[in-house]
């Protein structure tokens, strides 16, 4: 398949609920119509009879190609779809399947990783002279794909040899299990370790300093402060903080179960009810009653529908320099660093406390300068890929795409004033560029007077009968230990990367929107100026409080707005202080749907903008039909957001500045 396949296409976010139900929700993979997709029902069954034809008249297995596979959302839910069609039953497990091929020159890492856990061999390699149709042998020990009927070869290289154990054990996780039983089987018989397991490639001894990421996930690994983990080196960090989002949830229940997990080992774990709870089906219902039992049960903590979104919440749960994940393709803590995964994944870092990780390389990002007027954190998250296209580190093109940061861990420097909660908007969207991971450089003040407030917070949920209390209360001790010692990790100054991107911030001095419907395309306002829309989204994981207050001093007294505009605060604290400070008030008069605090139309999978509109919107991504049928979404700062709502159109740079000034806070 040309071009790029996301997680959308191949677990749409509209049918999460019946992602348990892998047979059934395949039936919505690849739906809508495509160059070389026909769907079944277009736009509501896949080309289920495509694939069935394929494989009757080919007499062979069918292997999954595309240009860049696997973007968009940590859904193991799209592996179980792919797998069901490319894949082979597996013995005693109803409705599982394994194994299978995939190919692609791209392939996201958090997808990459699923695909491993179900024994998929995935490989990364030139496809640019495939078809639909062709028949290929893989010789994968020689590295060689060979098209029936051509001369030509195609070379590639297995991430690791390993990968091949992981096929023939059925995962990756199988795989963990085995090696450790084995071993510690023989060590007990007193036998020599055995032979029959791949090694991993031992990485060079680093020569010089370790980058931040490198060092926490040192640490992470029992190593002395200041040592880090090179990359290219298999390794199993400590996991002291799990994520898992209502969507992901039921799976990794099942995971869970299917290794006989009766208590976490990794320190916390949080259950949220944030993608499901504002237009719940009855199936999300019994979700939301039966997984905070099941969660709690094993000392994992769980927040209650209403309460907003987990990565607003488990943000200010985790510890810093501390090595984290969850079933979410944006938990990415501010402090720390969280390697996001699968719903196997997951269950398996809940239950051992610990997770398999090839370290990864870096990507440095430096800023300089000084921040212009008017200029929000969010177009300086939007600069990272203005700025990496010009730097030729990354393209818009799907085929032969270049993209430095997938893969790798994206590491931030340079603004030394950031607060906790801006350095998540970095974070967050280190998503969208494909990396496997983000670190921000913060100071010790920044991180104190932030674990300060959730030291409130916790001792709020205590009060109010959050469960599993001893969970909490051991989390609460651990942030007041370092509050009496803080320190932080740095990274070295003779760190080194496999690239390094400068952004000067004095060359920036209008806000940056990514473009319809790529959030790598980003453009300067000018560029955009004077679009017509039809709706604004204010909310998502990446906005804050102080996003809502801007927001609502920019549109005061501005009449009703010509547009449908969506307010979703991220938490029920948010929305609290909202409230009280008169701010809901103003979205009304405005003529804002104030919607439950939670994720709303950021996955797209309950409310949704028209179909066909042009929306300008806060949230993390701008997919194709992921907010809407045919929508085109520009991603931006709530600020321009707000103003764009107050128009009716994207404002040029005048109008902007204009309305800008006065602004006390900008977010």
């Amino acid at each position: 398949m040309e071009g790029e396949i996301t997680t959308d296409d191949l677990s749409p976010a509209t049918e999460v609920w019946s992602r348990p139900d892998v047979p059934f929700h395949a039936l919505s993979m690849l739906r809508n119509a495509r160059p070389g997709v026909t769907p079944d029902y277009d736009g509501q069954r896949g080309p289920t009879r495509q694939i069935e034809e394929l494989r009757r008249t080919s007499g062979r297995d069918i292997a999954f190609v595309s240009d860049v596979l696997g973007t968009g959302s940590s859904r193991k839910s799209a592996t179980n779809s792919l797998l069901w069609y490319i894949g082979h039953d597996v013995p005693f497990q109803p409705n599982k399947r394994s194994g299978g091929v995939c190919l692609a020159n791209t392939i996201a890492p958090i997808f990459f990783n699923t695909l491993q856990d179900s024994g998929c061999l995935a490989i990364e390699l030139d496809v640019s002279a495939l078809q639909t149709g062709d028949k290929i042998s893989l010789y994968p020990y020689a590295g060689r794909l060979v098209v029936e009927g051509s001369a030509n070869e195609t070379p590639f290289q297995v991430k690791s040899p390993v990968l091949l154990d992981e096929l023939r054990a059925g995962g990756r996780i199988n795989l963990i299990l085995g090696r450790r039983l084995t071993a510690e089987a023989r060590n007990y018989l007193k036998l020599p370790p055995s032979e029959v397991f791949q090694q991993h490639a031992e990485a060079p001894a680093a020569a010089v300093g370790f980058s931040l990421a490198q060092k926490i996930v040192g640490r992470a690994c029992g190593l002395p402060d200041g040592q880090g983990v090179s990359p290219g080196t298999y390794c199993e960090p400590q996991i002291s903080t799990v994520g898992s989002p209502d969507t992901t949830g039921p799976l990794t229940r099942d995971e869970l179960k299917d290794l006989a997990c009766l208590g976490f080992s990794a320190d916390l774990v949080l259950q949220s009810f944030c993608h499901t709870v504002a237009y719940p089906k009855p199936a999300d219902i019994r979700v939301q009653k039966e997984l905070p039992s099941f969660m709690t049960e094993r000392s994992g903590v769980s927040l209650r529908p209403g309460d907003g979104i987990i990565h607003s919440w488990l943000n200010r749960l985790v510890l810093p320099d501390m090595v984290g994940t969850g079933g979410d393709s944006h938990t990415r803590f501010p402090i720390g660093l969280s390697f996001p995964a699968g719903s196997g994944l997951v269950a398996f870092a809940a239950a051992t406390g610990a997770m398999p990780l090839d370290m990864p390389e870096s990507v440095l990002v430096r800023f300089r300068g000084q921040m212009q007027s008017g200029i929000t954190i969010r177009d300086l998250v939007h600069a990272i890929p203005l700025y990496a296209k010009r730097a030729g580190l990354l393209t818009l093109e799907k085929a032969n795409k270049v993209n430095a940061f997938a893969g790798r861990i994206l590491e931030i420097d340079g603004l030394s004033d950031l607060t906790v909660a801006q350095a998540f908007e970095f974070t967050d969207a280190s998503a969208e560029r494909s990396a496997a991971a983000c670190a921000v450089q913060l100071g010790i003040p920044a991180v104190r007077s932030f674990l300060q407030e959730n030291v409130k917070l916790i001792q709020r949920m205590i009060a109010e009968g959050y469960n599993e209390r001893a969970t909490l209360e051991r989390r609460l001790q651990a942030m007041e230990n370092w509050l009496n010692e803080p320190s932080l990790l740095r990274a070295d100054q003779n760190a080194t990367y496999a690239a390094v991107l400068e952004i000067n911030l004095d060359e920036i001095s209008e806000p940056i929107l990514c473009c319809p419907n790529d959030p790598d395309d980003a453009r300067f306002l000018s560029e955009v100026a004077g679009t017509n829309i039809d709706e604004v989204f204010l909310g998502s994981c990446m906005t804050n409080v102080s996003h809502f207050r801007t927001a609502s001093d920019l549109i005061k007294g501005n009449g009703e707005v010509p547009v449908r505009m969506w307010i979703a605060p991220p938490t029920k604290l948010d929305a609290d202080i909202l409230r009280e400070e008169g701010r809901f008030s103003t979205f009304g008069k405005v003529g804002a749907r104030i919607e439950t605090p939670g994720c709303s139309l950021c996955m797209g999978n309950q409310a949704r903008v028209r179909d066909g509109a042009t929306v300008v919107s806060t949230s993390t991504r701008n997919f194709p039909n992921r907010m809407g049928n045919g929508a085109k979404v520009f991603l931006a700062s709530a600020e321009t957001a707000a103003i764009a709502s107050s128009l009716g159109r994207i404002p040029t740079i005048e109008e902007y500045q204009s309305m800008m000034a006065g602004i006390a806070e900008i977010s």
